[in-house]
């Protein structure tokens, strides 16, 4: 595995997937699948029980059986959790022989891509990897995260996300400083407030109001230097 990975976010709405294993890792890859839109399959003679819940359920499709060869044929995305290093091998070569993306768990040379440490604020989505060299400080990095992202992180993107909304309907662009410089500490303040409808009246009064200055270093938007997605949107 290259020593630095591209980091991408995947849209599997609606794609199939296979998770070989059933396990208690497993169970973890099938919740992220699932909590992403995508159709999973597992195959595995047993089930760990939450995997089995979720089968249960009806959520995903369950072969009770050993991996057999040509098994990850028509998938998008292949997962390897299983405790037998033979099987796994065998698996993760078959996923990269048909150009199938293959996560192996524990095993990065194997792996395609590696699953990150994620922290989510609603649709704010933070994923802090490694590059499979230390899971461990990942997790410590997340955990460090979400004390300076607090939970209204997510309204407050959600605010954003509307009058973003609005304006690409009315044709408008904007660069990614004004968006930053909009951005204030009263915005953050009223959110943190429950006041969303007052807090995109205020995001509409600070875009459409004239030049803006640049934001203190306290306010939400440009605490870190933080770069946006896109050049010129926010």
């Amino acid at each position: 595995m290259s020593a630095f990975l591209f980091p991408v976010m995947l849209d599997l709405e609606g794609r199939e997937c296979l998770v070989v294993g059933g396990g208690v890792v497993a169970a973890r890859k099938v919740a992220g699948l699932l909590d992403a839109g995508a159709r999973v399959t597992v195959l595995s003679p047993i089930l760990a029980p939450a995997v089995l819940d979720i089968a249960r359920d009806g959520r995903l499709r369950w072969w009770p059986r050993e991996y057999t060869s040509g098994d990850v044929a028509g998938f998008a995305l292949v997962m390897v959790a299983t405790d037998d290093d033979d099987v796994n091998a065998l698996v993760a070569a078959e996923a990269r022989e048909r150009a199938i993306w293959v996560n192996c768990a524990d095993d990065p040379a194997r792996c395609d891509f590696i699953l990150p440490s994620v922290l989510r604020r609603g649709p704010l989505t933070v994923a802090v990897s490694t590059g499979g060299a230390s899971p461990t400080v990942a997790h410590m990095v997340r955990e460090e995260l979400e004390a300076v992202l607090p939970p209204n992180y997510a309204a407050l993107t959600e605010v954003v996300a509307d009058v973003r909304r609005e304006l690409r309907e009315r044709g408008i662009a904007l660069d990614a400083q004004r968006w930053r410089d909009a951005l204030d500490g009263e915005l953050k303040r009223l959110v943190a407030a429950g006041r969303p409808a007052e807090a995109r009246e205020r995001l509409r009064e600070r875009i459409e109001g004239g030049p803006l200055r640049a934001s203190p270093k306290t306010d939400c938007a440009g605490e870190a230097g933080a770069r946006t997605e896109a050049a010129t949107d926010a």
